[in-house]
Formats: C-alpha cells, structure tokens, sequence
C-alpha cells in the first residue's frame, strides 16, 4: 500500500535506484504559502553523506515543486514534490540478484510478488522514505500555523544514553562491519485536546501504525509504554487538578483521544540489516550461501530515521485536526495542561 491518511492523504513513489522519488500529497488545504525552501531543511536532516558515521552515498536530495502551487500558494489541488537520484551505482548489487540478504525484505517481496528490485532494495529500501519526509514538511509547517510543534531525540544507542558513549557504539560497530540500533522518541507540544476517535481510530493506535511503518522500527510505546506493566494504577493514573493534569503517565492520549498535554512516543529501532559481516543465507534456488554485503550503508540508521519518525507523527496529527474539524473546532486546552 503507497498511500496514507484520510483528509491529508499521500501517495508516495520511486526506489532507492530508480529515477526519481516523490510524493503526491491529497486534500493540502489552499492558501498555505510554501516553497521548496520551507521544505528542504527537513531532507537536509534524513539525507545520506552528511558525515563518518552515516552512508556515504552523496544525495543533494533537492526538492522540486512540480504541481499544487499558484503564485506560491497552495490551491487545493495535488501537490506534488520530487527529489532526484543522483549518486547511483547499480553495479554495487549486482552480485545480490539471486540472493536473499538477511535481515532484509528480499525473500517476503519475492515470496508476494514474483518479482523484486534487487538495486538496493528498491521501494523497500529506507530511502524510500525521502517521500515521507516532504510531506511532513508540509504537514509541520501547516501545524505550526496552529501552534503545534513537533520535535524528536535520541535516547539510546545500543544501550548507551551519554552522546559520546552512543557516537562510539557506533563507530566500533563500523569497524568491525557490524551495525547496531537504538531507541528514539518524539514529542508533540501545542496538540489541543480532542484529536482521535474512539474504538479503531485512537490517535495512539493511528501513532503506531504510522510509527510502525517504518521499515527499521520494531517497536512503539505511548507515554509510559512498556513500564506501564510494572506500575501500579495509583502511580500511573494521571491526576487532574484546577491547573491540568499533574503528571503525564499516558503521554497525552487517553481513550484514544489527545488530552491537551505533550504527546510522547518512543520507538525502537534495528540495527541496519546491510553489514560486511559475512552471514549464512540462500539463493532463489533455495542453495545455503554465505553474503558480505559491501556498498555504502549505515552503521546506525537511528540519527536519520528521526526526521522520518518526525513526518510520520506530523502527518498523523493534521490528518486527525482536519478529521476533528468535521465535527467541532478541535477544543481549547483546559484541563489539559502540560504535565
């Protein structure tokens, strides 16, 4: 499935070697004014060959507006955005056509399709999420109007939460052609109360299922998360005073609907599958090979998957702000006070 949202509805499209990725962004509301400017910053973050511990592959990754403007303003028609591949090397893979690399989607497209693209993973590949990058960029900067602000950290890297311990994770791992995860989250101030909508469409569940699909991701968890299973209702219920909330165990969602404090979500990532380590697999042929993948690659995906895991948040909010519109103004913050 390529596309996401109800009222805020993207198509994204291309592979890691194709010509070209983009994406074609639905029901945008007129009047935004908006330039490739507002949005290159964004990819500035996700884009590869930005230093030592990232891919080396080399992608201005510019962004080029092809339709849905007018003056430079949006008119509520599609708007369309594009980013060009430039530094591509097909021959890097072309020693992996028949085989399937571990950890990778390689077996389970072929398994579904018949038929896959071997060059880098093509739509399954992480740079396929340059698409949703641009139309987060355009989701933030609506909700910024709105006075919704989303940003991201990382909290871990291979079990490591001081910045220098996490930059040495991630260098030893290079040198020894290995790779490793981490974890991050991203935070959501400003959201008003009310977003969401009950039973199968909880904004947590609609988080998560965009958070989700992300390829790396493995795990997601709102608020306290996991540890919520360790604490008692007494400590994890969120008591309510004059003032708001006193405490924010629920990471600002309750019965699946926003309460007016910051929204928290963690996810946890993989370490990238694409290492020099040699690893047992097969070939097509169902033959046992040994792979060593070579070519350029991350050592950690986490610090580029943070502006991806920004834009899938993003877009999830707006979607849900225009969703609550048919309804009601989505409320003024009252009891919901930050935690």
């Amino acid at each position: 499935m390529n596309s996401f949202g109800r009222n805020f509805r993207i198509t994204s499209f291309g592979e890691s070697h194709g010509k070209a990725l983009g994406v074609v962004i639905d029901g945008c509301p007129p009047g935004l004014t908006i330039a490739g400017a507002d949005i290159q910053p964004f990819l500035d973050r996700r884009r590869p060959g930005k230093g030592p511990l990232e891919s080396p592959r080399k992608e201005p990754d510019r962004v080029e507006i092809l339709s849905g403007l007018f003056r430079g303003r949006t008119t509520g028609a599609p708007l369309a955005l594009m980013v060009e591949n430039r530094d591509v090397r097909e021959e890097d893979y072309d020693e992996l056509e028949g085989i399937f690399r571990p950890g990778h989607a390689d077996y389970t497209w072929q398994a579904k399709y018949g038929i896959r693209d071997h060059r880098g993973g093509g739509r399954s590949s992480g740079r396929e999420t340059v698409a949703r990058v641009a139309a987060g960029a355009v989701a933030a900067r609506i909700l910024a109007g709105k006075g919704i602000k989303i940003t991201g950290r990382i909290l871990e890297i291979h079990g490591k939460r001081d910045p220098d311990a996490m930059a040495r994770e991630i260098e030893a791992a290079r040198d020894e052609g290995d790779s490793v995860g981490g974890i991050a989250e991203v935070l959501v101030s400003g959201c008003p109360p009310g977003l969401g909508d009950p039973v199968f469409g909880k904004l947590d569940a609609l988080l998560a299922h965009a958070l989700m699909g992300i390829g790396a991701v493995k795990g997601v968890e709102i608020g306290e998360g996991f540890a919520a299973a360790r604490m008692k209702g007494s400590k994890h219920n969120d008591a309510m005073t004059r003032a708001g909330f006193a405490t924010n165990h629920a990471g600002g969602i309750l019965g699946g609907i926003s309460t007016g404090q910051e929204i928290v979500a963690r996810i946890a990532v993989k370490p990238t599958p694409s290492i020099a380590k040699t690893q047992r697999t097969v070939n097509r042929k169902g033959e046992e090979v040994s792979v060593s993948i070579r070519g350029r690659h991350d050592p950690c995906i986490v610090p580029r998957i943070l502006p991806v895991a920004e834009a899938m948040v993003a877009l999830v909010i707006l979607d849900e702000f225009l969703e609550q519109a048919k309804y009601r103004e989505p409320a003024k913050s009252g009891a919901g006070g930050r935690g």
